[in-house]
């Protein structure tokens, strides 16, 4: 398997790796992976009428996207694009293939090149390329903490209010409750 990875690099046939969300399709639960294969990665340009494209030199590269944290509900228990997610997913890979406006974005896109692949044994794992944020290392834990003791003080106090609420009720009713 690495060495079929390998030769697909080296020969300049893997274009881009995309991981879709969970629940995207109706057969699978897990992640679907999608690999862009194109036999011509040279500079060239396309013309077909009113949609002219100039492709730069991508022989070097695979794109990675990660696209698990985009997506909305659909059918309560199913994931899809929306129409303005598909046009920004479309327009991230076209803006790359032309090097137009593109740049590599945190838990989203990197462009890899060959010897980063090769550093990585040829994996086409996009979370081995993409950077991804710890979101937990820059928590200031008294800060938080603090946070936690206020919302809790206050969610007792409003229990021990509703509580001595619904004591007085039954009391009132002739029906008191003894603690």
């Amino acid at each position: 398997e690495a060495k079929i990875r390998q030769k697909m690099i080296e020969n300049n046939l893997v274009e881009a790796i995309i991981v879709f969300p969970i629940k995207m399709f109706y057969t699978t639960d897990i992640s679907v992976t999608l690999w862009i294969l194109n036999k011509n990665k040279k500079a060239h340009t396309f013309d077909a009428g009113n949609l002219v494209r100039h492709y730069r030199d991508r022989e070097q590269e695979v794109l990675f996207m990660d696209l698990r944290q985009i997506g909305e509900p659909f059918e309560k228990k199913f994931i899809q694009f929306s129409e303005q997610q598909i046009q920004d997913i479309a327009k991230t890979y076209h803006n790359w293939q032309q090097g137009i406006d593109y740049e590599d974005v945190p838990e989203y896109c990197y462009s890899a090149n060959k010897e980063e692949i090769a550093s990585k044994d040829y994996s086409l794992v996009p979370s081995k390329y993409i950077e991804f944020v710890n979101r937990d290392e820059n928590i200031d834990f008294d800060e938080k903490m603090a946070g936690l003791q206020s919302d809790f003080t206050e969610l007792l106090r409003e229990e021990e209010s509703s509580k001595q609420e619904l004591l007085k009720v039954f009391q009132e009713l002739g029906y008191a409750i003894k603690l």
